[in-house]
């Protein structure tokens, strides 16, 4: 749904066609079963053929076959390419992924904290991570986490900062959105309303994508970063209803902690690529544009504390240029400065 959102509308019918046969079936007697295992495996060995078969179309062995085994093989291949919506209905129906819902398939006890006051509510993980809880949010997590991997669940917003540990991956969950680290801080923040989820990175990296627990239990010994890649100054918003995650830019991007020493952005007749490198040096936010074009650009200037965008609006009516976001980049449209 995530990489083929224009086959939502082909995926809902199929699964409405297979909750019908479901239904069907499920009312049956045990003894009435109309596809024994045997069947089910021997078509499934069929089909198999049939599909790698470039000199028969499927079509063609569907009209030799007997009745029921093309019954069998239709449900085989429905059962087969949806299972994992079956098992996890919620993970198919649109925006019906809750707080709720999440906490509720955990079978080991999990430990609750809502915050019913004013302000950020600090919370202290087992493993010495830290959870900077928003007013009216709720979260949980097992005690000590035991097992390979660390998972919390979160509803409302708040602000993680990871214990590194490669060895045992973080997991926080919201909404139908997992989010991934390995040692790190970012917020996490869901919207009521529209069921949203965003989330923006501070340091490290993190890796989202659209799934529960049954996605992360094929990934729990795979300690990489997959999925959506988020670095500093970088985030995502994720929408359940359609499935769609939209990567861009913070709204204020802010320079990576550095040591003791303040970022020079005083210019004087400095080379465009060694300004823009300056600038991706210091918020670690790329900066795609033609050198060759550019290269008669010059900056003269002092840039100290402006926001970032700030600073691009005044280089780029500095030479005449203009910007614009494209996936979590910048990217610069100029025709050059030979006429300036």
């Amino acid at each position: 749904m995530v990489q083929n959102p224009d086959k939502e509308e082909l995926i809902d019918k199929a699964y409405q066609l297979l909750n019908t046969l479901n239904e069907v079936y499920a009312g049956l007697p045990a003894d009435q079963a109309l596809v024994s295992d045997r069947e089910v495996q021997t078509e499934i060995q069929r089909l198999s053929q049939s599909i790698d078969s470039q000199a028969k179309p499927v079509a063609k062995w569907y009209q030799f076959a007997p009745l029921r085994y093309g019954m069998a093989a239709s449900i085989v291949v429905m059962l087969g390419v949806f299972w994992q919506y079956a098992t996890h209905p919620f993970s198919v129906k649109k925006g019906n992924v809750t707080y709720d819902d999440l906490v509720a398939q955990v079978s080991k006890p999990l430990l609750e904290v809502t915050n019913t006051t004013s302000t950020s509510r600090l919370i202290n993980l087992p493993d010495g991570s830290t959870i900077a809880l928003k007013p009216k949010g709720r979260i949980s997590y097992p005690d000590g986490f035991p097992g390979t991997i660390r998972e919390v669940y979160l509803v409302g917003e708040a602000f993680f900062e990871v214990h590194k540990d490669p060895a045992k991956p973080f997991y926080v969950y919201a909404n139908g959105l997992v989010t991934k680290v390995l040692g790190t801080s970012f917020s996490v923040q869901t919207f009521e309303t529209n069921r949203q989820v965003k989330v923006m990175v501070r340091t490290g990296k993190v890796s989202v994508f659209a799934g529960n627990q049954a996605t992360v239990t094929q990934q729990k010994e795979d300690y990489k970063l997959g999925g959506i890649v988020l670095t500093p100054n970088q985030q995502i918003v994720f929408s359940p209803t359609d499935t769609r995650i939209i990567k861009s830019l913070v709204a204020q991007p802010a320079l990576l902690e550095k040591p003791a020493q303040k970022q020079p952005f005083s210019f004087k007749r400095t080379p465009i690529a060694e300004v823009f490198a300056t600038l991706e040096k210091a918020y670690g936010i790329r900066i795609v544009f033609d050198e060759e074009v550019m290269k008669a650009c010059y900056l003269t200037a002092s840039l100290e504390d402006e926001p970032l965008f700030e600073k691009l609006d005044l280089i780029c009516n500095t030479i005449n240029a203009r910007y614009e976001q494209l996936d979590a980049h910048i990217i610069i449209n100029s025709k050059g400065c030979e006429s300036l």
